[in-house]
């Protein structure tokens, strides 16, 4: 069997399992590397090489940068200021696009909608609508912002990498923002005055107001008999979910018993459903009376996944506790002491608002219902921006490397305590660091194998006479829809030194193909399983998995024509 057919069936294997989600990215991709080992591809002292690739350790210095700039405060101070709560809805939603799109240019995406994404919730609460009008268009609007900067995305990186390999230089720090930032200005007006609009609300501004369904447990402090609390439950708009007795689940017929745990769903506090029935909720509300309480959603890269709620608990040194838990924990139906937590569960935090507004932002939860800015310390803020700055000039305007200049200013935080010596290595996302590093040998497997040049000679055959703004289209588009089952940064590495041998194969300058990659790899508004910024506003948002669609279609559309247009007529 040629190398060129066994490097396609290892890339097919590895999209199949992208796409089955049965397997962790990362998984999926050492497995990838594995197998390219195993059949030739690659030589064994080669299989490593991806996690001393420069544009590996610049995603890890960036992330570490990111982390310490949103733990400052400075960028929640930025959002602030920068949407006044005055104007009506229109405007408020479209500085706060514009703010999400600016803030994810600079930082990770998922940290620039962990800071705006209660201000989100905040303009659509205020305009009576449900979060769904603003949640959805943020996600969009970081996505877009990601375009703009060498730094905006992992993928960016990976396209700088291939062509410092291919052409001998890589990408400048803002090479890619007069086609992003064109994409983003024509893809934030459509999101703010069109986007919101399609998006199919099930629910009117009133219902809206309803407090969102809850799970929770309560306890039964003496025997009693199922079919008499059954009716109580009812006619405090709770429903029983399941019984449990020292941990095991017990039949719904019979007697209840002391310390029997009762698992409800409800839109009412616990503390309002035990005194309806009789029942004890698990804290005491007037314990605490300046307590409030958030409803939060777990991101990515959090330290709490895997863990229990306890956790919460454990963590901020219980100053605060988890009252209850979001939809999750009613499909399950088992304790919720064994319930661990996951990406995108929704949590509800009780505790004083400063406890709430440092713990949310150092544990990466995002909180929906409640707004509390993360605060601005000037004297660590002022030094890491500085230190931030001096790392883009250095790239800008004295051409260092982005890996060692942002190594350079990681190391420098971590070294005067700008950033908690616990959040260095927290911050960094291990998943995205090993799926990169694990992928790229395998791309360069593809590469050397002849596959990337017999789809390149395919796709060559196929645009061959087409005017460049077809072919810049055509290249985004495929881009685009191989980013739909695959993560972007496993896309770039692909569609990298494809789309630059087919460019030389057109005689299109490789520089315009690349950049069509850049677009498409980060133009995923189809899916909420695209990008993890999409999965995140699902379950706060009520999205169902066709709702991105409807509002993505067109913005898809509008993306690819805008691009292919600035770049036709940038290089031509």
């Amino acid at each position: 069997m040629s190398p060129a057919l066994l490097s396609a069936l290892i890339l097919v294997g590895a999209l199949l399992l992208f796409v089955s989600e049965t397997v962790r990215h990362d998984l999926v991709a050492l497995l990838a590397l594995l197998a390219c080992v195993a059949v030739g591809l690659t030589k064994p002292a080669d299989a490593f090489v991806g996690f001393a690739d420069p544009a590996v350790l610049a995603v890890a210095a960036i992330l570490v940068v990111g982390r310490a700039i949103e733990l400052s405060g400075i960028a929640a101070e930025i959002a602030r200021v920068a949407i006044p709560p005055r104007p009506g809805f229109t405007v408020r939603m479209t500085m706060l696009l514009v703010v999400g799109a600016f803030l994810s240019a600079f930082m990770n995406n998922i940290a620039a909608l962990v800071i705006t994404m209660p201000i989100a919730a905040e303009i659509a609460r205020d305009a009576k609508r449900p979060p769904a009008v603003t949640l959805m268009p943020l996600a969009f609007a970081t996505i877009l912002g990601g375009m703009t900067t060498l730094i905006g995305t992992p993928a960016n990186l990976i396209l700088s990498s291939v062509r410092e390999k291919e052409l001998g230089a890589p990408f400048g720090f803002f090479t890619m923002a007069p086609v992003g930032v064109a994409v983003s200005i024509v893809g934030l007006f459509y999101l703010a005055l069109i986007g919101w609009r399609l998006l199919p609300i099930r629910q009117s501004a009133r219902h809206a107001a309803r407090p969102p369904w809850r799970v929770y447990e309560l306890a039964a402090e003496a025997p009693l008999a199922i079919a008499a609390i059954l009716p109580r439950l009812r006619a405090a708009s709770v429903r029983l979910l399941a019984i449990f007795r020292h941990g095991e689940r017990v039949t719904t017929a019979g007697t209840i018993e002391p310390g029997d745990r009762l698992l409800v769903v409800s839109r009412h506090q616990q503390w309002t459903s035990a005194a309806a029935t009789g029942l004890k909720a698990e804290t005491d509300p007037a314990a605490t009376p300046d307590a409030v309480t958030a409803r939060v959603a777990v991101a990515h890269g959090s330290f709490l996944i895997g863990l229990s709620h306890e956790a919460v608990r454990i963590r901020s040194a219980e100053q605060l506790h988890v009252v209850a838990v979001g939809p999750r924990a009613a499909r399950r139906k088992v304790p919720l002491a064994t319930l661990r937590i996951e990406a995108g569960d929704q949590l509800y935090v009780r505790g004083l608002a400063a406890h709430l507004a440092t713990f949310a932002s150092r544990a990466r939860l995002l909180e929906i219902d409640r707004l509390d800015m993360i605060p601005l310390t000037r004297r660590r803020a002022l030094p890491i921006v500085a230190i931030f700055l001096a790392s883009i000039l250095a790239i800008v305007v004295f051409g260092a490397p982005p890996a060692l200049a942002f190594l350079a200013a990681a190391v420098l935080l971590a070294a005067t305590r700008l950033i908690p010596t616990d959040e260095i290595y927290r911050s960094i996302d291990w998943s995205v660091i090993v799926l990169l590093a694990a992928m790229i040998p395998v791309g360069h497997s593809f590469e050397t194998s002849g596959a990337a040049a017999i789809a390149a000679h395919w796709l060559g055959t196929t645009l061959a006479g087409l005017p460049l703004f077809w072919v810049i289209a055509a290249l985004c588009s495929v881009t685009m829809l191989l980013s739909i089952f695959l993560n972007n940064v496993a896309t770039a590495i692909i569609m990298g030194p494809l789309a630059n041998d087919a460019a030389h194969l057109l005689g299109v300058r490789p520089d315009a193909a690349l950049l069509a990659v850049l677009i498409g790899a980060s133009a995923d508004f189809l899916t909420p399983i695209g990008h993890q910024n999409n999965l995140l506003v699902m379950g706060p948002g009520g999205y169902r998995f066709t709702d991105y669609a409807r509002m993505g279609a067109f913005l898809v559309v509008i993306v690819i024509v805008t691009a292919a247009a600035t770049l036709s007529i940038g290089y031509r």
